[in-house]
């Protein structure tokens, strides 16, 4: 008599866009998606150009065995030892350039993560990791980017206002998140950016992901913009004219939101899910000095699933095989979690 076979568990396909080829982009995707940690909790698929996958291969001293797809569905037919690449031709023979700035770098970076995001947008994969890229490359071929969160939107066609970045580590046995109110502007911009609607906004966004990734009852810490939250007035009154009110708004829909907190003191704030803070560094400082190469970069407010990570792209290592993937894994695992959520 036969045993009945178990069913067999349904992984998630999660799109992982290459990034800036001239960086460390392809590299640490192409570690990532060969960890074997990673193909045991879903169906990791590459997205960019196979001249610039073949050459950070060579460099590094790996040989993976790619096996070209033309949409993510044929992924559950790839062989066990095989990666999935979807292909993008973003260059001719010579084009690319190891380690060096250049327009047709930042266009084939945002082009992998567009072709990686539609996919989502369309449902074949159920979510989107994104290696870094370089503002700089952007810029030089003429593209207006501020970052991962604000593309994101654009191409999902979600309002800016609404998408932010979550950082996401682990420290002291603890699950940090980070939600960040203005993100890559000047610091004057950025105080001119934290009104009563902005922060809403994020603390909004930021309960809305917390729930999505499985926590019924989110709660949350908001800092303040000024010294020790201004200390009553002392050192200014955004708290008492911005950030006051909009927890007051957050609580008054059901959202447990507390603060403001100084943002030095905001990280040892005990039983909270995530702290929502003001400006880039506020948040970027902590993660750095806590979890450098295993921070993942969560956009929260669109209709899909999407990380980066919190690192650049290394030109000054890029092709040594010195890149580690941890925080690419670190965002694979966060999403994967999410992703597979549906399926239970």
């Amino acid at each position: 008599m036969r045993t009945p076979s178990m069913p067999q568990k349904i992984l998630p396909r999660i799109a992982i866009a290459l990034g800036d080829p001239a960086g460390i982009g392809p590299e640490i995707a192409l570690k990532a998606v060969l960890d074997s940690s990673v193909r045991a909790i879903c169906h990791p698929i590459l997205f960019g150009d196979r001249s610039v996958l073949d050459t950070h291969a060579r460099a590094c001293a790996l040989a993976p065995r790619v096996q070209s797809i033309t949409h993510p569905a044929e992924v559950a037919n790839v062989q066990d030892d095989a990666i999935a690449l979807i292909e993008r031709a973003q260059f001719k023979p010579g084009e690319l350039k190891l380690g060096e700035l250049a327009a047709a770098h930042g266009l084939a970076a945002l082009d992998s993560a567009r072709a990686a995001i539609e996919a989502a947008l369309r449902g074949e994969v159920d979510a989107v990791v994104a290696a870094p890229m370089t503002e700089t490359a952007i810029k030089m071929a003429g593209i207006e980017f501020d970052g991962y969160p604000s593309f994101v939107a654009r191409c999902t066609h979600a309002p800016i206002e609404d998408a932010f970045l979550m950082i996401c580590f682990e420290h002291g046995g603890r699950e940090m998140r980070i939600v960040h109110t203005t993100l890559h502007v000047s610091l004057r911009r950025a105080i001119e950016l934290v009104t009563c609607e902005r922060v809403l906004h994020s603390i909004i966004a930021a309960n809305t992901a917390l729930k999505r990734i499985g926590i019924a009852a989110p709660r949350i810490a908001v800092s303040g913009l000024n010294p020790h939250a201004s200390e009553g007035g002392m050192f200014g009154d955004d708290e008492r004219l911005t950030i006051e009110p909009a927890i007051a708004d957050a609580k008054a829909q059901g959202i447990m939101a507390d603060g403001p907190f100084g943002a030095d003191t905001i990280f040892h704030k005990p039983g909270f899910d995530a702290c929502v803070v003001m400006t880039h560094d506020q948040g970027h400082v902590a993660a750095k000095s806590l979890a450098i190469d295993r921070t993942a970069g969560l956009t929260i407010g669109t209709p899909i699933l999407f990380s980066s990570v919190a690192h650049g792209s290394a030109y000054d290592i890029a092709g040594q095989n010195k890149a580690s993937p941890r925080a690419v894994i670190e965002a694979i695992r966060r999403l994967a979690g999410a992703s597979a959520k549906r399926f239970d």
